[in-house]
């Protein structure tokens, strides 16, 4: 299945900015599953320098600078993207959780040594004993490992209420833990600070999911989001991904943009400017199926 996905975003300061410098991961990965056919990248005003390169974790990055005054700056990212969904593995065929805690340990293999990174600390998504003991309940000794995430994303879709203006990306997990709120990222970094607080690992997903208008009404240009999900290592499977916002396993029309430790390490546009004073920003993204009928999986 193909997907057309248009990012815009649209910042307006309050006085002129003379010069920004920029990173943005906009442009999807490409493996597998997943193959980004065409992407353009347009910026306004233009940009005097524009390079491309591959991060840490081996996601398409963008550095852009503008470096005439401006008040108003807009960044449009166009892509065509190729989808081929893998068959989702049985949930019960999966080593058990303490076992691949405790082997993960002393694995040398390169796979292991690099899902290991994941089970770190990161600034947005650190372990700590409220996220070990929330935890607990969906990890009893033995269990296989992917039952118990999908337990895990489960109780985290039904015990937490999807509220756009209760958090912000710097909002602690403890917060969002104890108010029971959140967006798609922070239910992500709950996941994910679950997990390594068990020596689980587990990584950040950003990407895009398709979403689909009430029965009867028109669909929206823009009116998709980005969205944000989490993937877990099994040495039979390789990345698992879960989403808890939508309490899916696997991504079937999940796009992929970026993955890292948190989303400090994705975020889809970063950079510093010169001036501006204050500034009010605005997002819009519209993905659509290209060659096969409608019926995407909707988003919160």
């Amino acid at each position: 299945m193909r997907f057309r996905v248009v990012h815009t975003t649209h910042y307006r300061y309050s006085q002129p900015v003379t010069a920004c410098h920029n990173e943005v991961h906009l442009r999807p990965r490409s493996g597998t599953q997943q193959a980004c056919e065409s992407h353009q990248l347009t910026i306004e005003p233009g940009a005097s320098r524009v390079h491309e390169r591959v991060d840490y974790f081996g996601n398409p990055l963008a550095y852009f600078a503008v470096q005439e005054t401006h008040d108003v700056l807009v960044v449009t990212a166009t892509s065509t993207v190729r989808l081929t969904p893998r068959p989702l593995p049985e949930l019960a065929d999966s080593i058990a959780w303490d076992v691949l805690s405790q082997r993960l340990r002393g694995d040398l293999d390169e796979a292991a040594l690099l899902a290991r990174e994941m089970v770190l600390d990161s600034p947005l998504a650190t372990p700590g004993a409220e996220l070990h003991e929330y935890a607990a309940s969906s990890f009893p000794p033995g269990r296989p490992l992917l039952g118990a995430v999908s337990d895990l994303v489960a109780r985290i879709h039904h015990d937490f209420a999807y509220s756009p203006e209760f958090t912000t990306i710097s909002t602690p997990l403890a917060e969002v833990l104890e108010a029971r709120r959140g967006v798609c990222q922070d239910f992500a970094h709950l996941g994910i600070g679950c997990l390594r607080s068990l020596g689980l690992p587990a990584r950040y997903v950003s990407g895009y999911i398709e979403s689909q208008p009430p029965p009867g009404q028109p669909r929206l240009e823009g009116a998709d989001a980005s969205h944000a999900w989490f993937a877990v290592y099994e040495p039979r499977h390789g990345w698992v991904d879960f989403d808890p916002t939508n309490n899916r396993v696997g991504t079937d029309r999940h796009i992929t943009t970026a993955y890292g430790r948190d989303y400090a390490d994705v975020t889809p546009l970063k950079g510093v400017i010169f001036g501006g004073g204050a500034h009010t920003l605005r997002v819009s993204v519209d993905v659509r199926a290209i060659d096969a009928p409608d019926g995407g999986t909707p988003a919160a």
